[in-house]
């Protein structure tokens, strides 16, 4: 294994975006995973810090008025910068918290290289409201509804492991302090809600929607890059609008793999899949589905109807796995927040998902494993 040259950090950045592309003609054609050469990212020293405020408002949404133009102009980091964005904090459940530098390295050995704005109202909605509640207990505690999941802050999270939620990191911290009750941040599952121990009532087949309810499990420790809280206060903040949360004890239910996010033209129809629990339909889950519209190296560009509640909420698609010769959903990532954009001098709205990009996802990979040899594969 061997440290990334300055000067070539740049090269390997392109070079991560375009190896596994797969050509979308013949008559047996499947979207396909594409395969990349993933870097590694280790933890090279941590640093205890001071017991965090927890004064910040909650904001189910970010809004930024750098659209892709703006973010496409925008040099891609160093070296040196890369490995500050990537560094991240830990804030664990008695209210410690530490900081911890990362290093980023490709192996040396072949293996695992296979294949601001005016003030505006953000109505989110666009047209006509494309989006579908979930009812029914057949239908929300089946995969792959049953990962996503509520956090106590009002936002959405997806599933990603035994333990593991994955969100957006403005669910939990503003970019300058930690949110009220992040310090007993709790994830919510929906149940079944029922009456006097009857668990035949109000079942889906009576055509009336069952009634559901949350459990909640506790957040052991949450895991957010310094790139988003260095950056918040610039165009630099909405790439690492991520965070991982750890529960205190496993979830039981089936989650979903994070991937790599591939080039918006090789997704099936182009389009991206999300749920979340917008708070204009409470209690609800709601899914949505929609063609991606533009693409920066970290960020997507869609019109998803949305409202707050939703962000954080995994976005995924289902694409074909070569190795195992099989369908395989991935989220590829996390629905952020809003976004007015000057485009020819005319605004735009747009709906902003941040992109897992292969460091991206040897970062998030290697907080779930702990093992930089089990996050070879994207």
């Amino acid at each position: 294994m061997a440290g990334i040259p300055g000067l070539l950090f740049l090269l390997l950045l392109l070079l991560l975006c375009a190896v596994g592309h797969v050509s979308p003609y013949g008559a047996h054609w499947k979207p396909t995973w594409p395969a990349y050469r993933l870097p590694v990212v280790l933890p090279q020293s941590t640093l205890n810090l001071g017991k965090p405020d927890f004064g910040a408002e909650a904001k189910l949404e970010v809004s930024s008025s750098c659209g892709p133009q703006c973010h496409k102009g925008t040099p891609l980091p160093t070296y040196e910068e890369a490995k500050q964005y990537l560094s991240y904090e830990t804030l664990y459940a008695n209210g410690s918290r530490t900081e911890t530098q990362v290093g980023i390295y490709v192996l040396s050995s072949g293996r695992g290289q296979e294949s601001s704005g005016k003030s505006r109202r953000k109505r989110q909605i666009y047209g006509y409201d494309s989006r579908f509640s979930i009812f029914g207990k057949d239908f929300l505690l089946n995969y792959p509804f049953s990962t996503s999941v509520k956090l106590s802050t009002g936002c959405t999270g997806t599933l990603v492991a035994e333990k593991h939620v994955l969100t957006a990191a403005h669910c939990i911290h503003d970019g300058k302090t930690y949110v009220k009750g992040t310090q007993k941040l709790r994830v919510g599952f929906l149940k079944p809600k029922f009456k006097d121990g009857g668990r035949g009532a109000n079942s889906s087949s009576s055509g009336v929607p069952e009634k559901m309810k949350f459990q909640w499990i506790r957040v052991k420790r949450t895991h957010v890059p310094k790139g988003w809280i260095k950056g918040n206060a610039n165009d630099i903040g909405m790439d690492y609008d991520y965070a991982l949360l750890e529960l205190k004890k496993p979830h039981k239910r089936k989650f979903m793999k994070i991937g790599v996010s591939p080039p918006a033209k090789q997704l099936p129809g182009g389009r991206i899949h999300f749920s979340g629990y917008d708070n204009d339909r409470p209690g609800d889950l709601v899914y949505r589905f929609c063609d991606v519209k533009d693409e920066t190296y970290d960020l997507l560009y869609q019109q998803c109807d949305a409202q707050p509640g939703a962000s954080g909420s995994g976005v995924y698609v289902r694409m074909w796995k070569r190795q195992q010769q099989k369908w395989e959903r991935k989220i590829i990532g996390i629905f952020s927040g809003h976004q007015w954009v000057d485009m020819n001098g005319s605004p735009q709205d747009f709906n902003v998902a941040v992109r897992i990009t292969p460091l991206k996802y040897a970062q998030i990979c290697y907080w779930i494993k702990g093992n930089y040899l089990d996050c070879r594969e994207g």
